[in-house]
This record gives C-alpha cells, structure tokens and sequence, in this order.
C-alpha cells in the first residue's frame, strides 16, 4: 500500500498525500536519469520552464549541457534509454491525444519509431542496438499503477483489465499506432524485462490477469524474441522485482523479499539459471536491503539501503558486497536507484537530503562527485539527526527533523510520521514545501521512525510483522518516540501521529491501542481488514503477510481491524481520502469516520473527487496540507498562550 513519492519516501515511488511538498518552480528535478554504455554522456527530465520538461544531455565528466531534446510542447517524456552507439530513446506522452511516442535521437536527428494508442514505458535497445523493446498498454483506461485513479467500477466488473505487454521494433521502422502488435501474449501482464545478451529472447516478471491485482504472484519468464512464445524459469516464493540477465546469458539475478508495492524495492539478491531451476539467495542474512540491481561487464553492481545510509555496492562470483560508496542521503535513477555503465565502473544517481535539494551524482563507482549546482542556494528549512534505539532485540532507526527555531530549553510539540508500505523506509528527501514544511516553520518536531517490517535492516526485519500488523511495528515506533524525547527537547503531552496507506492504518490503529498522541491525521487508511479483502483491487497483496486469505483465517485480519476495538478510541481524527482509490478504497474511511462520529469523537473526513492513492490535484494537495496542519495546531496547541 504505498504512497507517492514524497517526503516520507525514499520511488518510488511512494507517503501520504498531504505529507508530500508541494510542487515548486524552485526546485530543479532530475528525472528518469540514464547513463550512456560508455558512461560518457547522461541524459535526464529537467524542468524547461512552468509546467513542462525536457530531455536534458550532459558530459558525464563535469555535468555540462550538451543539448535539449524538446519535440513536443505539450508532451511528458520519460524512459530514457542509451544505446551501445549513442543513440538515445525515450517516450513521448500526448495525454490529450492519448497517444505516446517512441522516438530515437541520434547525431541531432529526431525521429518517431511507433505511436502507440495508450500507454508505453521503458524502452531498452537489443545488445546489437537494431530493435527497441517497448511496454506498451494498447486503449489504456487508466495510469498505470494500483496507486493511480482507478476506472469507475460500472458494467460487468472484472470483465476486462488493462494489459501491459512487451513489443519490439526496428530501429528503423515507422510504425502508426494500427501497425503496432504486442509481442507477448493477452493474458499476461509484463512488468519488467531485460534483454539476453544474444538478443534472442527477453526475461521478464509477468502474471496472468489484473495487473494492478497480480504483480504479488509474479513469475519470473523468458520470452522468445520471434516467435513470444514463453516459458517459466523459477516462480519464486518472493516477490520479485529486476531482473536481469548475466553477460554470458547463463544466469539471471533478480531482488527478492516480502515487498508490499510494485516499485517499492527492497530483498536480498538471487540467482537462478537462464534454463530454468531454483533461485539461491546470494546475500542471505546481511543487515542491509538491496534496493536496485544491475549486471555489467564488470559483474553486478547495484544500490543498497543500510541503517541511515545509502550504499553503491558490486558482488564477485561469491563472498559479501563490497561496499563502494556510502552516504546519508536518498538516491534515484532510471527505474531504479543508480545507473552504470557498460563496464561497470563509472556510476550516477540523483542525490539529495533533508537539507539539500536533488543533484546529479556521477563518477567512478567509488568517488562519485556532485555535477550539477541548480540547487545549491535552496535554503535548509530544518536540522536533520539520524537516531537509533533498541526494541524487542530488533536494532531501528529513524530520523528526527528539527525546527530551526527550536531553543534547548522549550519543550515543543512533535508529530510522528509513519510511512506506506509497509515494505519501505523513510529516507531523506529535501524539505522546502509543504505539511511537514509548515509544521517545522511552527515549531514542531518531525520524526521519520522505520520500524520492523520497513527497509534498511536486512529481509528478516522487513518479514517481522508477518501476521503482526500494529504489534511489533506500532511497539518500535512508541520506544522511538522515548528514544526521540532523550535528545530533543520534545513535550510528550503534545505528540501528533499521522501517515498515509499502511501508515493511515498505523495512525487509526493507534488511536485504539494508545492514548499517548493528542490529534491523529489518517491518510487512505485502513480500519477493517475484513471488509477491506473484499472491496480492495489489489487483495494479493495480503497473502505474503497474513499467509492465507481472509476466508481461510478471518481470526487474523480481524486481530488488526481498528473497527474491533473502537470503543478506545479517544484521539481526535482528521480523515481523507482519493474518491477512486482503488488500493484502499475510501469505505474504509468512512467506516472508521462514522464510528468515531457515534462516539462522540472529534472527527472529520473529507473524500477528494477523481482521486487515486495519492492526491495529485493541486488544489486538492493544498486542501489537505492546510486541514492537516490545522488538526495538529488545534489539539496541540500551537498559537495558543
């Protein structure tokens, strides 16, 4: 149940809505960053003026423009893909036509390969460089992504569900949208792919029928690149997210673990033989989660998130990651955290912090340095401080936010803030707009705990709240509130809790397990998992933690519903939601909102219109910030004597 990607996100994805900033012209942003083979020259989205991007290509020496690729002003790019030869590809999205866009740019030239009626995503040219794979989603009738809006639930339901399949073109092809015509089959839904180095077949993870539904069951597949017949290498008892193929063709690595989001990454790294067979765990048992995975000529390298930190590693034929570099930042490139080159040596990422805003990271893989400068003069609206404390033998960690107008002496009020998943971490992200902006301006605390079952601990910490949801999770984050009050100046009677998806259903279960927090902000949350399994679009998402499903172990889910033990709560609760919602529908809100009504618990809730998982309307996005920080000023006391 992830969030969007915002503050509370390492991406990625995915935080609550109102917690995320807000859009600001301020900020410049490096998106769907790519590295040439040769790791000469990058290329990433950059802002080109209000409301619009461009491709942006760089020297991967110093960071300098080498030119702007802008062929449609009202388009959106993304997918941005070298070849072996210098030839860039990339999708341009026409959302008022419908249409996307796979262009090829080379030596100046600019030309359109297909048009796609619907959506397309992540090209990736053959080893030889003289066919482009696609994903396209032929008549899409949503985004892509259980986060995303869903179709309005009229007709015959579960009659028919969008299909993401895998296309390939010649480089030099002209193909209208009539003329495009998947490769793969209709009744399997490609989520990721990477091409064998002979160029004959494709590995991909797919599932048959809703995609938004089935990614938790996904199988990890060769696709023969003539004919698309396809054949199952492993079903791996993860899930499983890039694969990707050796240079010798033999052997495919992938990331597996108990993951609660598609796109939310974290597990150890696995191997398994391009023939077919059962996956080994490579790195079973490090204290780390390897978040992005590659495999060069120089062998897998790849991204991993340790403690506080961010980590660039590679792995050998057998032994411990060597750690390449590491640092107490946020990283993001690509479809996943870095990007590298051909050999393996030279590296880049997009970094940024609590305190500084994103910049582009490139180098060699073990002294990377900062390029570009777009955001040095942006201001650092907080003090950042990583803390860690003990808690039923598990080591967590989290980060406490500062307002910059804290005196050592004044207790101040603090909230905390839990994050989607819950297979995923709070990281540092800059601070400059938004909820969590206007709450330290105010002279609030922030605390960013990453209790069991998140990211950056190793896979036996995220899998400890199997059939524990709000046990052990809501135990670490209350010891790292105590842990929090012994280094900051915090007032304990005044603690506000907040979060959004998983985290909306920490601050309702909250409220009927304690009465240690005075106002309570619940974002897409769950309060009945018994009636939440048979409303949601994406149930397959519980069996990893519960282990069976809700007919076959009611007892369990019911153990975690907020609604079974309503009658304590007593904290004051500000609700919202995404009408269209289809991870968490809005139900699940207003069932909690009524029984806290007929309770005579202060309470409000508010169903955004058109809206998915996260709120993506400005106007709605202000909305929730401004009643988020209201609720927490009012029964927390802020501005008052």
């Amino acid at each position: 149940m992830r969030l969007p990607a915002c503050v509370l996100l390492a991406a990625t994805m995915l935080a609550s809505p109102a917690l995320s900033q807000t859009a600001s012209e301020h900020i410049h942003t490096y998106d769907a960053l790519a590295l040439a083979p040769k790791g000469d020259r990058l290329a990433a989205v950059e802002p080109a003026g209000k409301d619009h991007s461009a491709i942006v290509l760089r020297a991967a020496a110093d960071g300098h423009v080498l030119t702007t690729l802008d062929p449609c002003g009202t388009c959106t790019y993304a997918g941005l893909g070298f070849s072996m030869d210098g030839a860039l590809a990339f999708v341009a999205r026409d959302r008022a036509k419908g249409i996307s866009s796979l262009m090829l740019a080379q030596d100046g030239q600019l030309r359109t390969l297909a048009t796609i009626a619907g959506l397309a995503a992540t090209p990736r040219f053959s080893p030889d460089g003289k066919r482009v794979a696609l994903l396209v989603t032929i008549g899409a009738s949503k985004e892509t992504g259980a986060t995303q809006a869903g179709a309005r639930q009229v007709g015959e339901i579960g009659d028919k569900s969008d299909e993401q399949r895998l296309a390939l073109f010649d480089r030099n092809a002209t193909l209208s949208s009539a003329d495009v015509k998947p490769l793969t089959p209709a009744d399997r839904y490609i989520y990721e792919y990477d091409w064998a180095p002979d160029g004959r077949s494709l590995v991909v993870t797919s599932a048959v029928g809703n995609g938004d539904n089935n990614w938790w069951v996904a199988t990890l597949d060769a696709v023969d690149a003539a004919t698309g017949a396809q054949r199952t290498i492993a079903k791996p008892t993860t899930q499983i997210n890039m694969p990707r193929v050796s240079p010798d063709g033999k052997t495919v690595a992938f990331i597996g673990g108990v993951m609660s989001d598609f796109g939310s990454i974290g597990g150890d790294v696995w191997t398994v033989a391009l023939a077919g067979g059962t996956p080994v765990n490579r790195t079973a048992g490090d204290k780390a989660t390897v978040n992005s995975l590659d495999w060069t000529m120089g062998g897998l390298r790849g991204t991993r998130l340790a403690g506080d930190s961010a980590q660039l590693v590679s792995w050998g034929a057998s032994g411990p990651a060597r750690v390449l570099w590491n640092a107490p930042v946020s990283l993001g490139a690509g479809d996943g955290r870095a990007v590298w080159s051909a050999d393996g040596t030279r590296v880049a990422s997009v970094q940024q912090d609590f305190t500084h805003g994103p910049a582009i990271l490139a180098g060699t893989a073990t002294a990377p340095r900062l390029l570009t400068h777009d955001n040095d003069s942006l201001p650092a609206v907080t003090r950042a401080r990583s803390v860690t404390w003990t808690n039923d033998g598990f080591t967590v960690q989290g980060w406490v936010l500062a307002p910059l107008t804290a005196e050592n002496a004044a207790k101040a009020p603090m909230v905390t803030i839990v994050h989607g998943g819950p297979a995923a971490a709070n990281e540092p992200r800059y601070v400059q707009k938004g909820t969590v902006a206007d709450l330290l301006a105010k002279g609030y605390y922030i605390f960013y705990p990453n209790p069991r079952g998140s990211y950056g601990q190793g896979e036996a910490f995220t899998a400890a709240n199997r059939r524990d949801f709000g046990g052990g999770d809501l135990r670490d984050i209350l010891t790292g509130i105590d842990a929090v009050e012994k280094i900051a100046p915090v007032d304990d009677s005044r603690l506000g809790l907040t979060g959004g998806s998983y985290g909306g259903f920490m601050s309702m279960w909250a409220n009927t397990q304690t009465n240690r927090f005075k106002a309570i902000v619940a974002a897409a949350g769950l309060s009945n998992w018994i009636s939440y399994y048979g409303t949601n679009g994406i149930d397959q998402w519980m069996l990893p933690f519960f282990g069976k499903t809700m007919y076959d172990d009611p007892a369990a889910y019911r153990a975690a519903s907020a609604i079974d033990f309503i009658k304590q709560a007593k904290t004051p609760t500000f609700i919202y939601v995404g009408e269209r919602d289809i991870e968490v529908p809005p139900t699940q809100s207003v069932e909690y909102w009524h029984a806290l009504h007929d309770l005579g618990v202060p309470t409000s809730l508010v169903i955004y219109p058109d809206e998915g998982h996260r709120l993506r309307q400005p106007a709605h996005v202000k909305d929730a910030a401004a009643r988020t920080v209201a609720w927490f000023d009012t029964y927390l006391g802020v501005g008052k004597p």
